[in-house]
């Protein structure tokens, strides 16, 4: 099956074109079983590589069959492996060029299918955007246009899409390293013929991770190796597993045996204080936030519209 769909591929791609004919007999002889091989997936990149312009065809069976590939071929299924994630960097990064703009949706999709992705990835993901948001040029898969001199509509789609990502730095939130490649991105483009929404996405993105709550996080994936290891483990017995809830809570951390409690109810978790905490804007928030408002010794019109929704929240 591999040496076929590798003689299709490199066929495919002689002539650095691949009509819609070739990528539907790609797709039937990549997936019959609906899995994405090892080798397949090095084909896949191969003919990208050759392809000098890639039809919106290409650029979804690209990331499609790669997305597969990268975040549902090492279990637990929807985590992303560090073997993985690497392999991705590497052949994203290998000819040395600016990554393409198929290359650059298949990072971001990547990171909105997978539940969780190593932080070599998602550090990689914001480096590829800011990159693409600076100097990156042409059209965009999902629409739109990319420009080196301001922020486009496009692009603005794109950078929300990367830093509230499920398998992002913070999940469904902005991180501190989000904040400040908005921060970044808002200094080299003010002035600049921007798209209405950026000064919106500023604001909401710094102002997410100022505020955001951070009590809901997400399992890690060796965490989540364990939980679907015991679900599969067919000998366990009911002694065992009260045992082992005696030593592990749901977040993954020991406790007490006494700590379980049968009968009666323990206090509930107090997640609606713990959120009216992490709203406010803390301290070391604070510290963080002055320090890139008094970079220029100026408060240019994207901060001061931050500072008055802070103050209104």
């Amino acid at each position: 099956m591999t040496m076929q769909f590798r003689s299709l591929a490199e066929t495919a791609a002689a002539d650095g074109e691949i009509d819609a004919a070739e990528i539907l007999s790609l797709r039937r002889t990549a997936w019959p079983d609906g899995r994405i091989s090892p080798d397949e997936a090095e084909a896949i990149f191969v003919v990208n590589d050759r392809i000098a312009a890639p039809s919106a065809e290409w650029s979804d069976f690209f990331t499609e069959a790669l997305v597969e590939f990268i975040v549902n071929t090492a279990e637990p299924r929807g985590y992303v492996s560090e073997d993985n994630a690497r392999w991705l960097i590497e052949r994203v990064r290998h000819d040395g060029k600016v990554c393409s703009l198929t290359e650059l949706e298949l990072v971001v999709r990547v990171l909105e299918k997978a539940l969780s992705a190593p932080e070599s990835l998602r550090l990689f993901a914001l480096a590829l955007l800011e990159q693409a948001v600076l100097t990156g040029q042409g059209p965009t898969r999902a629409g739109g246009d990319l420009h080196p001199d301001s922020i486009t509509s496009a692009e603005c789609a794109l950078i929300r899409r990367t830093i509230f990502a499920s398998g992002g730095d913070r999940p469904a939130a902005v991180s501190q390293r989000e904040a400040e490649l908005l921060f970044r991105l808002k200094d080299e483009t003010l002035g600049a013929d921007n798209a209405p929404e950026w000064e919106r996405l500023f604001v909401q993105g710094v102002g997410n991770y100022l505020q955001g709550w951070q009590g809901a996080k997400g399992l890690t994936r060796e965490r989540a190796g364990e939980l679907e290891a015991f679900m599969k483990d067919r000998t366990s017995h009911v002694g065992n597993f009260f045992k082992r809830m005696a030593k592990t809570n749901s977040h993954g951390f020991s406790q007490a045996v006494g700590e379980i409690s049968f009968g009666r109810r323990k206090p509930s978790r107090d997640t609606a204080g713990e959120a009216m905490q992490d709203h406010a804007v803390t301290d070391a928030e604070k510290l963080w936030l002055d320090a890139r408002i008094d970079a220029d010794d100026k408060v240019d019109a994207l901060e001061e519209a931050l500072l008055r929704f802070l103050a209104e929240a």
